[in-house]
């Protein structure tokens, strides 16, 4: 009987320990699916790190990487929430796989995943290109319908592999990354906020194809190859409606403090106003790129205020929102809440009435040092756009020194 007993404490002691022994997930490349409309799968790769503070997540685009450290695991169940953005993944996890959704809450939206370690293949490739994208690609989204847009598609190729983006009068499609397939152009990215693919039949001269975002949109393009075009003049989009020389408003911080450009801190300064929304990677672009600005001039005439539209369902998340983007980029300048419940552009505008109308976010107005409204520029060209980004980031510091030399 007493060895009976001392194998049965033997026993739940060796279960105990079993059951306290945790799955540690495979470091290393692996390759994640998400499953969109119509069932087609866009994949991206990422890489699995484990250091002193645990896991570490880097997902690449092309030249992107999406770094990832909220990353959280019970049992078998993990969950990686996504940096300043408020998706996502969670599900379950063995040592080599993982399955479950991209989540994003405030829009009721879920997005298939799995993911396998081990894959460093984005798209599977079957046989070689049969033609070359690399170029310029005049291009036209719903084509014929009222929701037409124009973009201009800037891609290259080496061997099957392509990068490149989609520029419209409101942004750029991020970082894409994929390949040719014959005559099969197919390119994806995961951010974490947007899940884009697009899926073509490409000739020589001509691109057919489709353009899904996540599983709850699809939309088709078109395009041909045109070395010369370009998108309509980003700065005169956006413009104040006749009998308006300032932008008036009076919104909250984090902090509940009301701030207008009227406040003594923004009198005879120059200031750069930014409509935008946490939610957004573009605008992410942009408050990086005003972050650096700012660091790299230091100059105590020069003020930006940003303005948020929120599609958070309530105050408080939008706020919590708010200060994750703060902290996680290190914002030294006040981002207001000027909306939450809906990023509507129609209702965006309700806001600032003196604008014809909000076509972007981001938009950016540049105000001189009277308050007069002196630049509205809509959209913004990020680093995916290569030239447009170094072409834009010379023209706004030319346009703000010229300010401020007045």
């Amino acid at each position: 009987m007493k060895k009976i007993f001392q194998l049965s404490i033997v026993l739940i002691l060796v279960l105990s320990c079993a059951e306290k022994k945790q799955t540690e997930l495979k470091t290393g490349i692996w390759r994640g699916v998400m499953t969109v409309q119509d069932g087609n799968e866009l994949p991206f790769n990422f890489e699995i790190s484990k250091g002193e503070a645990g896991y570490f997540v880097q997902v690449y685009n092309a030249e992107e990487v999406l770094e990832i450290d909220e990353i959280s695991i019970n049992g078998d169940s993990i969950l990686l929430r996504m940096p300043v953005f408020d998706g996502y993944i969670a599900g379950t996890f063995s040592s080599d796989a993982m399955q479950g959704e991209f989540i994003k809450d405030d829009l009721d939206r879920r997005v298939p995943f799995l993911a396998l370690s081990g894959d460093s293949d984005r798209f599977k490739v079957n046989k070689g290109p049969g033609v070359n994208v690399g170029g310029i690609w005049e291009t036209n989204f719903s084509k014929g319908t009222e929701d037409e847009y124009e973009a201009k598609g800037i891609f290259e190729q080496e061997g099957s592999r392509v990068t490149g983006t989609f520029r419209t009068t409101t942004g750029d499609y991020r970082f894409l990354e994929g390949v040719v397939e014959g005559d099969s152009l197919k390119l994806s990215t995961f951010d974490g906020a947007h899940v884009f693919l697009f899926l073509a039949r490409v000739t020589d001269s001509t691109m057919n194809g489709v353009f899904y975002s996540g599983n709850h949109f699809q939309e088709p393009f078109e395009g041909k190859r045109n070395e010369e075009y370009e998108l309509p003049d980003e700065d005169s989009l956006t413009y104040l409606k006749e009998g308006y020389e300032k932008v008036d408003f009076s919104f909250p911080d984090e902090n509940g403090k009301m701030i207008s450009p009227d406040d003594p801190e923004f009198r005879d300064k120059v200031v750069i106003l930014q409509i935008m929304g946490t939610w957004c990677p573009n605008c992410l672009d942009e408050t990086r790129f005003l972050v650096e600005y700012l660091k790299d001039k230091k100059q105590e005439d020069l003020k930006v205020i940003s303005l948020a539209f929120e599609y958070a369902r309530t105050e408080e998340a939008a706020f919590k929102g708010i200060k994750r983007l703060k902290e996680r980029l290190g914002v030294p300048y006040p981002i207001l809440l000027a909306q939450y419940g809906s990023s509507n552009k129609q209702t965006a505008n309700e806001k600032l009435p003196m604008l014809n109308h909000i076509l972007s976010y981001p938009t950016t107005i540049f105000i001189d040092r009277e308050g007069r409204v002196r630049k509205i520029h809509t959209g913004f060209n990020g680093p995916a756009t290569g030239e447009k980004y170094t072409e834009f980031k010379n023209e706004f510091n030319d346009f703000v020194q010229g300010l401020l030399a007045e």
